[in-house]
């Protein structure tokens, strides 16, 4: 909880110093009302990203991306479920292998640990509502123009997220953040990995949803698609994780339902 609490307050100082700095962001002009409205959002997104570096942390990374690819299963429940939203059959078809895949690769994982599908599930969940969320609020009138740009907008989701997650820190870990100051001071690869990991997490998340705004719907599926090999592949290399030939093929059917489901409207219905 510290370490993804604190990884958002990068995120906030960064997006703090864009708003300083001469001839760089403008300042969003959003009223009372429009951050009230944005609370959903902000809650769902720090739920999201702190279950997410749990997961991570409580089990193998590669495991841990490989049950949030199936992502696109959880939206699609709540989105008919919550939301009164109509998943075509062929959508629904095409989660077989998503689900599927996630479960091949789980069947022998050497790092398996319940918790770490748990909290994946659960920061799955969280993506769910906060997309739906967060498409609601943008057909607010007028609060684009208010909100001024895809950068402001990240922005103000970080610093709400971190608002959400300073009071939960604190009530769950609070009685260990002397333990975990000195440990910070007399680290370097601590403190170090802190403020890259949160300025990474930033920097993407912004530069993707730029990117959802300026491409089409194929090349946004092709893109997260191969997200996530890379991250599933890279971490599995560089932390020495084991890639077992099951868990391979799992991961493969796996991300290739995830690039089914984001095709297959487009496929099947023209």
């Amino acid at each position: 909880m510290t370490i993804g609490v604190l990884q958002l307050g990068v995120g906030v100082l960064y997006a703090l110093y864009m708003w300083a700095a001469p001839d760089s962001r403008s300042v969003p002009s959003v009223t009372k009302d429009d951050l009230v409205k944005m609370l959903p959002v902000g809650f769902c997104a720090m739920g999201a990203h702190c279950f997410s570096v749990f997961a991570l942390s409580a089990g193998a990374v590669s495991f841990g991306q490989i049950v949030k690819a199936a992502e696109p299963a959880f939206a699609a429940v709540v989105s008919t479920a919550v939301y009164g939203k109509s998943i075509s059959t062929a959508k629904w078809l095409a989660l077989i292998p998503v689900i599927g895949g996630v479960v091949l690769a789980s069947v022998k994982e050497l790092d398996f640990a319940w918790s770490a599908l748990i909290a994946a599930c659960t920061a799955n969940l969280f993506a769910a509502f906060k997309a739906n969320e967060n498409k609601k609020l943008m057909e607010t009138p007028g609060l684009k123009d208010r909100i001024g740009s895809v950068g402001n907008q990240f922005a103000l989701t970080t610093i709400l997220s971190f608002l959400f997650g300073l009071p939960l820190l604190l009530a769950r870990e609070g009685h260990k953040w002397s333990e975990f100051v000195s440990l910070f001071r007399s680290n370097s690869v601590i403190s170090t990995n802190l403020f890259t990991s949160g300025l990474y997490f930033y920097l993407y998340n912004e530069l993707a949803t730029l990117t959802i705004k300026k491409t089409n719907a194929v090349t946004q599926s092709v893109a997260n698609t191969a997200k996530r090999v890379i991250v599933i592949v890279g971490v599995a290399l560089v932390l020495g994780e084991s890639l077992a030939p099951i868990k391979l093929l799992g991961c493969a059917i796996g991300i290739g339902g995830v690039l089914l489901y984001s095709l297959i409207d487009k496929i099947v219905y023209g």
